[in-house]
């Protein structure tokens, strides 16, 4: 005679189909967080400065100091005219050097057309002055800019007509500005 096997009693469909799109949720909050987690990670070795780090000098004067990133500059977080932006500390340059977009974020007018020399070409840009450029606690008030349309949204070049101001000291993968 034929042995029947014991059939153990199996979970109804439906609490299959609850466990399954629990663990694709847990899945995909993982990977969300893991996400967040790296992208946090590569922010950090693109610009260290994110936080600007200042202070007051022994003789009194303000100075922020500025980690280097993985490539070799110096970007840091700082705001035009109350605006947040981040700045690509750029001595080569003459002045400060803004987008289109950012220019009419920060309310910069656009003034005198210009030709300008960059590492592409000659390029037309319009002269302009900012209010405000603070990075850190070190702010300067009625800074000559430029509006430069070529220029990235994301991208400000802290130039010379900024940073000629400041005190600049570099050692080792630090640079400490003193105004």
């Amino acid at each position: 005679m034929g042995q029947q096997s014991a059939k153990t009693p199996s979970e109804p469909e439906s609490t299959r189909g609850i466990s399954r799109g629990m663990a694709i949720i847990a899945w995909i909050i993982f990977l969300g967080m893991m996400t967040a987690f790296f992208q946090g990670k590569l922010d950090d070795r693109s610009n260290p400065n994110r936080s600007v780090n200042s202070s007051r000098g022994e003789d009194g004067r303000t100075e922020v100091v500025l980690e280097r990133n993985r490539m070799g500059h110096y970007v840091a977080n700082g705001t035009i005219n109350g605006v947040g932006v981040t700045f690509l500390l750029d001595t080569g340059a003459t002045g400060v050097a803004i987008s289109p977009e950012l220019a009419q974020r920060t309310g910069a007018p656009r003034g005198q057309s210009i030709l300008t020399r960059t590492a592409n070409g000659t390029a037309q840009g319009f002269l302009t002055r900012l209010n405000s450029v603070q990075l850190g606690a070190i702010e300067q008030n009625n800074v000559p800019a430029q509006i430069a349309p070529g220029l990235a949204t994301g991208q400000v070049l802290l130039g010379m007509s900024f940073l000629k101001h400041l005190e600049m000291v570099q050692r080792g993968d630090t640079l400490t500005l003193r105004q």
